[in-house]
């Protein structure tokens, strides 16, 4: 590792040689690389990054949600989260990932106008930096695109000022075939500038232009932006659909090995600035590409596991964890310096492209014609070979879970606490939605006056309205809130649930899913098995290897296991954490 400014020069040197290798850059790249020093202003006496360190514990937990989640007259909704988050979510939570709260145009904030301003409508910099000294402040890096209203590319049409050779475009007549799209709108968008027509790569929407990091231009805006989060109290980097960052005509143009590059770059510039700080990337692919993003511990401290949702989801409305098991067997165990970051649901809807190769076509139709009877919508893309295929499903996650493939049943409550006691005891650092935690269902009234598929689990409270459902003691709301909360509570005291403790899938039979966690220092067990069925199920103790001298009982319900031969009972969807230490901290 560097132990000078000088050798951290040259390895970015070595970075950015890989990178653009085939450009003709305008400027050697060692004044590249020092340019890119200077705009992180890392100072001479920097502190060296310890290799693969984990940044995190059993403690860190991340909500996941949108600046105006929660609204309230004549208050800023970033002051309304800080207060919903201090007041009902108790010390449970450490992190925060709110969504793109910059100014945008569309997708909800994935369409950024400016990349340096908080949106007024949320608040402003002091907001966010007030809870970035209370919690670990997640943001968004949204680096693939940007909005066609923002500077960049009005000046871009013009020809002229900062942007306008910013962004990537290709030529109607190009070979495009092989480019993977998680969209069915034409790929390049048509414009008019000063310099005649121009055809503007577009990945997601045409309100979302591509940018070329092939100009080191590019690259430099992006540092100066990630300095600026920095001093502002963010500590993760979530990087927005990075898997399509770097294009080459007549290739897939995702995943590429320059993509892979920049974030090592990036990783490299962060990490000698503020050697804490985690970069997590955002890549809804399928899983062994997924995987990938780790590196070899060099880039990306985290990866979202895109796989779990569906999987689980449909062990959950099957009663039969046989993919589940089958996949989670198959996961290599995150080396430390690494961790997978887990989540059933988001602000997007349950991809699909990550159960590609894990479910079959059979399964997977089955899973989303659940749904849609569930109320969901499905967004589509367009295949290699030109045919609609579902993408992914657009649901509030309890909805998802109110029945199984059978229909609604008595069970969704039971069903939708089993699906967060499955997540949070695997190995990686756990995301909880803002409207898991509040039992949201699907807004119809939202997704009617926008058209957007996604709309309908991105649902705006009213404080006053929630504050009211929460302090119910009656309402599913606050019935959802307090489970989830008590099974938080127990989680983030047991050394066996750290990100990084080992981790074995148990085999139980279709309805039993279960794996064993293991603390780093091997002092603690815990047996994690949930009932994934609407029937009770027998559990044999004597198949979990339960050392007979140890002293054994479940986390959840406080039970003391009598006998290690004898059977438990569980009921439809419930779990149990049987474990051998209790830390009462």
């Amino acid at each position: 590792m560097p132990a000078s400014l000088d050798e951290l020069k040259h390895k970015v040197e070595l970075q950015l040689n890989v990178i653009y290798q085939d450009i003709e850059l305008p400027m050697p790249i060692t004044e590249l690389s020092q340019l890119l020093l200077d705009e992180m202003n890392i100072p001479d006496t920097f502190v060296e990054p310890v290799p693969y360190a984990n940044h995190w514990s059993e403690k860190d937990m991340i909500l996941i949600t949108y600046g105006d989640s929660i609204i309230e007259a004549d208050k800023k909704p970033l002051k309304t989260l800080a207060s919903f988050m201090d007041n009902y979510l108790d010390d449970k939570i450490n992190s925060v990932h709110i969504l793109p709260f910059f100014p945008y145009s569309s997708d909800d904030g994935f369409s950024v106008i400016d990349y340096s301003s908080v949106n007024e409508s949320l608040g402003d910099w002091q907001d966010i930096e007030d809870i970035a000294d209370k919690y670990k402040l997640m943001s968004d890096l949204v680096i693939n695109h940007c909005s066609s209203r923002s500077a960049w590319f009005q000046n871009f049409i013009k020809g002229s000022g900062v942007g306008k050779d910013y962004f990537f475009t290709a030529d109607p007549s190009d070979d495009l075939s092989q480019v993977v799209r998680p969209r069915t709108s034409p790929l390049l968008r048509e414009t008019e500038t000063a310099e005649g027509t121009k055809h503007v790569w577009c990945t997601f929407s045409h309100d979302q232009v591509d940018l070329d990091f092939r100009n080191p231009q590019v690259l430099l805006a992006f540092v100066s932006i990630i300095r600026q989060y920095l001093d502002s109290g963010v500590k993760i980097f979530r990087l927005d659909a990075v898997a399509f960052l770097w294009k080459i005509i007549g290739s897939p143009s995702i995943n590429l090995p320059h993509t892979h590059e920049v974030i090592r770059l990036l990783r490299t510039l962060i990490e000698h600035t503020k050697p804490e700080t985690v970069i997590i990337t955002e890549t809804n692919i399928p899983n062994t590409q997924n995987l990938t993003y780790f590196g070899n511990a060099n880039e990306a401290h985290c990866i979202y596991n895109f796989s779990l949702p569906p999987l689980l989801v449909n062990s959950l409305i099957t009663g039969n964890c046989t993919y589940l098991k089958r996949w989670l067997m198959s996961m290599p165990p995150a080396q430390n310096g690494t961790s997978y970051f887990n989540f059933i649901a988001s602000h997007d809807g349950i991809g699909l492209r990550p159960a590609e190769g894990l479910l079959s076509d059979l399964e997977l139709n089955t899973l989303v014609n659940t749904m849609q009877t569930f109320g969901g919508r499905v967004s589509w893309r367009t295949s290699d070979t030109g045919e609609q295929k579902a993408y992914e499903i657009n649901i509030a996650l309890y909805d998802a879970l109110k029945g199984t493939t059978k229909g609604e049943d008595k069970w969704g409550l039971e069903r939708f606490i089993c699906a967060h006691a499955v997540m949070f005891g695997l190995e990686g650092i756990p995301g909880i939605y803002i409207h898991s935690f509040l039992a949201t269902q699907n807004d119809y009234e939202k997704l009617k006056n926008t058209h957007h598929n996604r709309a309908i689990n991105r649902h705006r409270w009213d404080y006053q309205l929630l504050q009211e459902q929460l302090d119910s003691n009656f309402s599913t709301h606050s019935k959802v809130l307090n489970r989830m909360l008590a099974l938080i509570d127990i989680r983030t005291k047991q050394p066996a649930f750290h990100p990084n403790a080992t981790q074995y899938v148990l085999h139980l039979g279709l309805q039993l899913f279960g794996y064993w966690r293991q603390s780093l220092n091997r002092k603690q067990s815990i047996f994690c098995i949930s009932n994934i069925s609407d029937e009770k199920v027998e559990l044999r103790l004597n198949e979990l290897n339960l050392i007979v001298t140890d002293n054994w009982f479940d986390l959840i319900s406080g039970t003391h296991i009598e006998d290690t031969a004898t059977e438990l009972e569980l009921m439809p969807y419930q779990t149990v954490w049987l474990t051998n230490f209790r830390n009462e901290e």
